[in-house]
């Protein structure tokens, strides 16, 4: 029988990676690490674009970028990952690392630059794919 205890909690989770940062801290300052969100409300004042990551040294890590389906292909998703990028870029980053899976936005971050650096292949299930992509700013 296993002394391990099961822990499914979001608390082991974030405690976990406290953990982490305190030990990367001894490595690195990790106070530099700043994130970096931009959103769009409508006239209604309703969200219709949002975007998150972070920058720390030379790379912005695009988290999460979502745009309202009635807002695709306006040039709004375009508008807002570009000042995003050169937010970063004010801030020293050279890169930029997101990953996409294959029914989302690949061929939009394709046209912006993005180049697929690696494949996570059958995620999350057979034939599904999760895109890895970075650019250079």
């Amino acid at each position: 029988m296993s002394d391990f205890i099961a822990d499914h909690s979001d608390s082991l989770a974030v405690l976990a990676k406290q953990k982490i940062a305190e030990f990367n801290a001894l490595h690195w300052n990790a106070s530099l690490r700043q994130p970096l969100g931009l959103k769009k409300l409508d006239n209604q004042g309703e969200l219709i674009a949002a975007l998150t990551g972070r920058t720390f040294g030379n790379w912005f890590y695009l988290e999460s970028f979502w745009l309202a389906e009635s807002y695709r292909g306006k040039g709004l998703g375009k508008a807002m990952l570009l000042e995003a990028e050169q937010l970063a870029k004010q801030r020293g980053c050279r890169y930029v690392l997101l990953d996409t899976l294959n029914f989302q936005a690949k061929p939009f971050y394709q046209r912006l630059g993005y180049q697929i650096i690696w494949t996570q292949a059958d995620y999350p299930f057979d034939g599904g794919a999760k895109y890895f992509m970075q650019k250079q700013l």
